[in-house]
């Protein structure tokens, strides 16, 4: 199943903050049910509070955040972060998108890197409707969508300059977040150069959760940045001879700062390496 890791019920770690940014909206602009679809998976809801509408699945286990006057808008750190992660490309021409949610970070990139092709695999067929017909997704020509499982659908995806890896239930990330030979399939289908981004849960103690498991397979050669929404962005590179040029990316960043309305120089200065 796809969809972002931003839980509405309390199952993260570091979320007290924000449920009570929740309520006090929730107090002040009622919650409208806009679409409510049921599938083999369980049920999928499109929320709308005040100028914000919010993907959930299950038992109101939120998804995505559309800021609805700016699709593209990312609200949440750690959108903000796989965004930062695209930025560690000089120049991406092509991103595959493992997990769609409402879709902002796929227009983010879409609007503001120099992408020609975009892929897109998602899960469930609901979730591209609703996101067209409610959370802004445009019909870009660049952009195509495929429908089905992306552990069985990468084999058959393009390479890619950017992978962005987001696949979560309601319950938690999916089992491609933890599977090695996936996740070493990921690695694989980057172009030279390339960077595979991937949204994990975070444990306890602000470790990305299997962090033995990466560290092995990917040779300890990663970047990681932990936001406050509880999880750890993983920044992983095409081989173990590709370095993060951190001086490159501050310069990327800070000539996109006008156009995007905030900055991800507090994101790139909490970078790390890896666990």
């Amino acid at each position: 199943m796809t969809g972002h890791s931003r839980p509405r019920t309390a199952y993260h770690t570091g979320l007290e903050l924000w449920l009570m940014v929740v309520w006090v909206s929730k107090a002040l602009n009622p919650e409208v049910l806009l679409a409510e679809v049921h599938d083999a998976f369980g049920r999928i809801r499109v929320v709308e509070i005040g100028e914000y509408r919010f993907l959930e699945f299950g038992d109101q286990v939120e998804q995505s955040c559309v800021f609805t006057r700016d699709p593209a808008w990312l609200e949440y750190d750690y959108t903000r972060a796989m965004l930062l992660g695209a930025l560690l490309h000089e120049a991406p021409e092509t991103a595959l998108f493992l997990g769609l949610g409402a879709g902002n970070l796929t227009q983010c990139c879409l609007k503001f890197m120099p992408l020609e092709d975009v892929e897109v695999i998602e899960l469930r067929p609901e979730v591209p409707r609703l996101a067209m017909e409610y959370l802004g997704l445009s019909d870009d020509p660049r952009l195509t969508l495929r429908i089905g499982d992306a552990t069985d659908l990468l084999p058959s995806a393009e390479t890619a300059d950017l992978i962005f890896l987001d696949l979560y239930t309601d319950t938690g990330p999916g089992a491609g977040h933890l599977a090695w030979r996936f996740l070493q399939d990921c690695q694989e289908k980057l172009n030279p150069g390339g960077w595979l981004v991937i949204n994990q849960w975070g444990t306890d103690n602000d470790k990305p959760l299997g962090a033995a498991l990466f560290r092995g397979l990917f040779h300890r050669h990663y970047w990681e940045i932990p936001v406050k929404e509880g999880n750890v962005v993983m920044l992983i590179p095409a081989s173990l001879e590709q370095p993060l040029d951190i001086t490159g990316v501050r310069a990327r960043v800070e000539r996109l700062t006008p156009q995007l309305g905030y900055s991800l120089l507090p994101l790139l200065d909490s970078v790390r390496p890896a666990s």
